[in-house]
């Protein structure tokens, strides 16, 4: 296996078009498990940890540009009060040691349907920005994911960065697992309230073969009581819910069965939706 390690950009994207079979390693924190368990012996490893760049954020217009390279340790203490969601997901993801190397461009990268960062940037209709030797690209990110595992990255494309606004009102993520630390998702929910266009974004986590979008559910902002800020009546709450679940595409599988995830996605729309909406209310 060979090991690439370029020092700028351009060196790694012309690594990644001679080596198109190298596979970008950043924290490591998917790759190295595939390695150790020998499910994976990719021809060779493009590390791209010098590549100061990819650790750098900044804001672009309304919008904040987080390179691929920022750890979820950043995210939660450099950016929890701009992508307060983002933040949420980040915070149940692993050990303090993974969230010190693990990136959302990894996470990206890897494209798993459980992903926790997947569903804030569904949510919020972020971006990701890819680049190769032939020019730069930016995909929504509800078009990024192709499938398990698989995405629209080009065979000689890496992950530069994606982009998303700063949170325009209150924002939760929530995730059940088989136990309460260091675990996969069997289910998450993202929400992001957005009060001065009066709309509720949503993204699902590890209930498809990709992240996946509440559409119906999204459409019910229209009848939240914006005007005077009252409490949501509980039908409200529980018709959001169920087209939170009803939107799922889940399997049976080991971590739980299809039926277990739709009613958890349910409990969870609710829950994440009542939560938002008590913020807003004492904004």
């Amino acid at each position: 296996m060979e090991f690439l390690r370029p020092s700028t950009w351009d060196e790694a994207l012309a690594a990644k078009a001679e080596h198109p079979d190298a596979v970008p390693i950043a924290g490591g924190t998917d790759i190295m498990v595939e390695l150790n368990f020998d499910r994976r012996r990719p021809p060779a490893l493009l590390d791209l940890t010098r590549v100061a760049p990819l650790a750098d954020w900044a804001t672009d217009g309304d919008r904040l540009r987080v390179g691929a390279g920022v750890t979820y340790r950043r995210i939660i203490d450099e950016l929890g009060g701009r992508l307060p969601g983002l933040a949420m997901a980040a915070r149940t993801v692993g050990s303090p040691q993974i969230r010190n190397r693990g990136t959302v461009g990894g996470n990206l990268g890897s494209a798993s349907p459980a992903g926790d960062a997947h569903p804030p940037l569904l949510a919020t209709a972020a971006e990701v920005e890819v680049a190769s030797v032939r020019g730069a690209r930016t995909v929504a990110v509800a078009d990024f994911f192709q499938g398990p595992k698989r995405s629209v990255l080009a065979p000689d494309e890496l992950i530069a960065a994606f982009l998303v606004p700063a949170a325009a009102g209150p924002q939760q993520f929530a995730k059940v697992g088989t136990r309460n630390a260091m675990v996969i998702a069997v289910c998450s929910f993202a929400l992001a309230l957005d009060p001065a266009r009066r709309s509720v974004g949503t993204g699902i986590g590890s209930a498809g073969p990709t992240p996946l979008h509440a559409t119906d559910a999204e459409a019910l902002a229209a009848e939240l009581p914006w005007d005077d800020r009252a409490p949501l009546p509980d039908p409200l709450v529980r018709r959001f819910g169920e087209l939170v679940g009803a939107a799922a595409r889940p399997i049976d599988d080991v971590r739980g069965s299809a039926a277990y995830r739709r009613h958890a996605l349910a409990v969870l729309g609710g829950r994440t939706l009542r939560w938002a909406w008590e913020e807003h209310r004492c904004a």
